[in-house]
């Protein structure tokens, strides 16, 4: 069975939003036709030689990888450079090659979180959190036999949508009352009547963004000259989204178990794992974070984890947060860390119609160790 690329593209950035990328990011399409069709597909963290060999091999159309090949601006992508050879093997091969890079790192699941699940952390929340997208509370009067005409059109124009829910409102019916002075062109009662209605409360939210347009939506649809309404301004909130992941183990252990079972359930990279704390501490609440996450030290300390497990940790950064009371510290590797987000990328584009499978070769760079 074979899937239009552009189809694949568009379900890996419903997983992956391009616009939860770093602004130094470079996720995306870096080679290949949207219009092609892809009969299977190979997921890896980093694209090598190895795994274009692999791709061309098994005839794979597309290559999904957490690294993208061309993070950094280049001048060239000629066939005799490292990267612009690997490139002209993919496209002369017929294989696209897409990334998800810090996207997949904040989205969820994500990368972080398939680091989670190999350790069953429980009640999982980002440890660096996105911002949730601002949203404005609009307070509508509408008379009773207009509710319905002006919240679907408040609807259509973006508004009530929570989550995975849409057509979201609450109301309560009240009494209404207005004065229609000289210049007025009053829909009910008449110029200097004091009129009295039975209205409809409506409360709903929508988008910052499409502020204008429910406005426009509103007035339009209600009946009234001069509708009343409120719109609020909420305060910005956390979403749960972002980078890394804090939860609890199902139940506690001693540092130096913890470490012996991160060893077991982490995939195995050339050189192990090593660890920063008392042995005997109890760890309970459990910091990850896919790849290099020494940035997100201070978060995991204000998260309360006993025990932080990333990837890159450098010396003095660890040292110094010892020193001043925090966590246990595991350095498990970039590759390690990052690599069991890939079998979550497979089964998303398995799901999506197209077979695909993983590069389980490792492809941590420090390959040589003591015999």
């Amino acid at each position: 069975m074979s899937v239009p690329l552009s189809q694949l593209i568009e379900g890996l950035e419903r997983a992956y939003p391009p616009a939860l990328a770093e602004s130094w990011d470079a996720p995306g399409l870096v080679c290949g036709d949207p219009g092609d069709s892809v009969t299977s597909a190979l997921v890896c963290v980093d694209v090598t030689d190895a795994v274009v060999d692999e791709a061309l091999d098994l005839g794979a159309g597309l290559i999904v990888a957490h690294h993208p090949l061309l993070m950094r601006g280049v001048t060239s992508v000629s066939a005799d450079t490292p990267k612009g050879r690997l490139l002209h093997r993919l496209i002369r091969g017929g294989c696209a090659l897409y990334s998800a890079h810090t996207n997949a790192d904040k989205a969820r699941p994500g990368v972080s979180d398939a680091l989670a699940d190999l350790f069953g952390l429980h009640d999982t929340v980002p440890l660096a959190p996105e911002p949730a997208a601002p949203l404005d509370k609009w307070v509508v009067m509408v008379p009773e036999g207009n509710a319905e005409q002006v919240s679907e059109a408040m609807f259509a124009a973006g508004a009530g949508a929570v989550g995975d829910y849409t057509d979201c409102q609450w109301s309560v019916v009240g009494t209404g009352q207005f004065l229609p002075q000289e210049n007025a062109s009053p829909a009910l009662g008449a110029i200097g009547d004091l009129t009295r209605v039975d209205e409809e409360r409506i409360e709903t939210v929508a988008p910052r963004a499409a502020r204008a347009t429910v406005l426009a939506a509103l007035r339009d649809a209600h009946p009234y000259e001069e509708p009343a309404f409120d719109v609020f301004a909420q305060v910005a909130l956390d979403s749960d989204l972002g980078l890394g992941r804090v939860g609890r183990l199902p139940a506690p252990m001693p540092l130096r178990e913890f470490v012996s079972h991160a060893a077991r359930v982490l995939p195995t990279a050339p050189w192990g794992i090593r660890a920063a704390g008392d042995p005997g501490a109890e760890i309970s609440t459990v910091a990850v974070c896919g790849g290099a996450g020494d940035s997100l030290v201070d978060a995991a300390v204000a998260a309360g984890a006993d025990v932080y497990l990333t990837g890159d940790l450098r010396h003095h950064v660890v040292d110094e947060a010892r020193r001043a009371g925090g966590p246990a510290f595991i350095d498990a590797g970039h590759w390690a860390t990052e690599f069991p987000w890939c079998t979550t990328a497979a089964d998303l584009i398995t799901g999506l119609g197209c077979p695909a499978r993983v590069f389980t070769t490792c492809t941590d760079p420090f390959t040589v160790v003591p015999s």
